[in-house]
């Protein structure tokens, strides 16, 4: 619907007088828009605040076990060692049973030495993994905690946004379609400015009333033939202090 009233715009040849009028009542649409946005506040941001710390928190417990797996791979491997060097301890004291000389038995007794500090090495390095794998699993059990506590927040923070978008759901979308057909009487360039001013103003005002001789968005003083200009209705005027599109103050009162 929207790029129809855009192909509609582009080839309707529409004067001036009416680009400002409807400029003036695309601000007023998209004002009560704004008003509506209001009503939800920062809850938008908290839910998507929310969110975000919800899968942050998954993916750590997911990395945390990850590294679970591979501690008790390496204590898996670990206990393997000490298996094989139990094993060979138990060869080589055979084999001291039947050794010729003395060389032959210190040789198997430094193996068998070598073999046993392999096991302390080892099982240092189990009561280490150990100790690691208590303290990530104490890690993931706080990141499950906290996210059960996030989701309780993230439900409640989506069913208050979820009522505000029903409550408003009828009236957003009349606002939506009053909004395209005003921007169906906007040239692009001028809607395209439009809207890069509503963005650089804090309170969406880009297009503003001449009030009591000032910018209504600035309120600077505008000079008597600025204001006739703007009043002939027969050029884009904009506020030379804050940028803003002027249109008289007689529209204004028009068209509340």
């Amino acid at each position: 619907m929207a790029t129809a009233n855009k192909k509609a715009a582009e080839t309707t040849d529409y004067s001036i007088e009416e680009k400002i009028g409807a400029l003036y009542n695309l601000q007023k649409i998209d004002s009560k828009i704004d008003e509506i946005n209001k009503l939800k506040g920062e809850l938008p941001l908290e839910v998507q605040d929310l969110e975000d710390e919800v899968a942050g928190l998954q993916t750590r417990i997911e990395n945390i076990g990850k590294e679970i797996d591979d501690l008790n791979q390496m204590t898996r491997q670990r206990k393997d060692e000490i298996e094989q060097a139990k094993a060979l301890i138990a060869k080589y004291e055979e084999q001291q049973r039947n050794v010729r000389n003395n060389r032959e038995f210190d040789s198997l007794s430094k193996e068998i030495e070598y073999q046993q500090l392999e096991i302390e090495l080892a099982e240092k390095r189990l009561k280490e993994y150990s100790g690691e794998i208590k303290a990530k699993k104490k890690m993931a059990e706080d990141a499950e905690a906290v996210i059960a506590d996030r989701k309780i927040d993230l439900d409640q923070k989506k069913a208050e946004l979820d009522s505000i978008d029903q409550e408003t759901a009828k009236e957003m979308e009349a606002l939506r379609e009053q909004e395209a057909k005003a921007q169906a009487v906007i040239d692009t360039r001028l809607l395209t400015a439009y809207k890069r001013i509503r963005n650089n103003v804090r309170n969406g005002l880009a297009v503003v009333t001449v009030q009591r001789d000032a910018c209504g968005g600035c309120f600077n003083r505008i000079p008597p033939q600025r204001q006739f200009e703007i009043r002939q209705s027969k050029k884009i005027i904009v506020c030379e202090y804050c940028g803003r599109i002027l249109v008289s103050d007689e529209l204004g009162t028009s068209a509340e």
